[in-house]
């Protein structure tokens, strides 16, 4: 397989749910036997849903994981975190994407539903805000600018740039952004705004990152954020904006990203898995897949940024012991890094 992915994930048609057929040997390349879960013939059925976000990455290991093994069909749906989480919870699917920790009223679904679940970091991501190529006079945002965006209280308000700034042009505002399932959208809420959730409503959203990638794309006087690969992939047609915390403006890339010198935007994602399901041939070689060494080039791929070894090490222990439960457990990744969440140093 090449290494490079280059426009793939995008090219494909703003769709809810992306069904991968591979084949999967049952023994070559992970050493087990396929599970036919479905009973249908000799294809197990592995089902994943959740965050957009993480889709791509989803997708790469997907497919590199079924091209050497025949006899697994994947279902990679992309209803975002929270829808992802709702479905997961009831028990409809076997691993749930996350671009945030699990929260309290999804881990109180979980337990009503006797659901315990593996959390496993996969990759960091920043999120990126955008504008159109042809804005010519933003550069760089405060996070005390974007608030005044985003914040509950510009909705009908806040509707031309030069009330952003003074010396923007009186031209109109639109905006684009993830729906409240999304753990992009919970994430960037409080870390605006300091609680996940609140923003105005006067926007397009969608889970799909792609529609908002054409938004965007469209629209001269438009403003849109989403994660960081989806940015990388449309470099021709979208720009990304700097941010400035406090220290200066920075703009999103693998090294800022990686350093958290991107703030406050720079975060983990993670796949939850079904401990009931964990053990099952399929589903045990697919997440083991993630962790190899071997594969952690298709994070980078697509646009992500692998995590650490170190980090990884700690995340491989925690899954091989069966560790239930989430290590944010204020349920939100805000904030909080990977190292201190896992008691490492830095």
């Amino acid at each position: 397989m090449s290494h490079q992915f280059s426009g793939k994930f995008l090219r494909k048609s703003a769709v809810l749910t992306l069904l991968i057929a591979l084949a999967l040997s049952a023994c070559r390349g992970t050493g087990t036997s396929a599970h036919n879960r479905g009973g249908r013939g000799d294809i197990n059925h592995l089902s994943v849903d959740g965050s957009s976000t993480v889709f791509p990455i989803s997708e790469a290991m997907a497919e590199e994981f079924m091209k050497a093994n025949p006899g697994v069909r994947v279902t990679i749906g992309i209803s975002g975190s929270g829808g992802g989480f709702k479905k997961f919870c009831q028990g409809e699917t076997d691993i749930s994407n996350a671009s945030r920790a699990i929260d309290a009223t999804e881990r109180e679904l979980c337990e009503k539903n006797a659901i315990d679940y593996l959390e496993i970091p996969i990759a960091y991501d920043g999120i990126s805000v955008v504008v159109n190529p042809a804005n010519s006079f933003v550069q760089c945002l405060t996070v005390e600018e974007l608030k005044r965006i985003w914040e509950p209280a510009a909705e009908g308000k806040i509707v031309t740039w030069n009330q952003i700034r003074s010396t923007f042009p009186e031209r109109p505002l639109r905006l684009f952004g993830p729906g409240t399932d999304s753990g992009t959208h919970d994430y960037f809420t409080a870390a605006l705004v300091g609680q996940e959730q609140q923003s105005r409503g006067d926007y397009t959203a969608s889970e799909d990152d792609n529609i908002l990638v054409q938004g965007v794309a469209g629209d001269a006087d438009a403003l849109g954020f989403f994660g960081y690969a989806y940015y990388q992939e449309n470099q021709n047609k979208l720009k990304v904006v700097e941010i400035d915390s406090g220290d200066g403006c920075i703009a999103p890339s693998p090294e800022t990203i990686a350093d958290s010198s991107y703030k406050p935007f720079s975060r983990p994602e993670f796949i939850y898995i079904n401990k009931s399901q964990a053990d099952r041939p399929d589903v045990k070689a697919f997440v083991e897949f993630h962790l190899n060494p071997d594969y952690q080039y298709l994070i980078a791929d697509v646009g992500y940024v692998p995590l650490p070894e170190s980090v990884m090490r700690v995340v491989r222990t925690r899954y091989q012991k069966r560790q239930v439960g989430s290590v944010f457990k204020s349920g939100s990744t805000w904030n909080i890094s990977l190292y201190d969440a896992l008691n490492l140093e830095n």
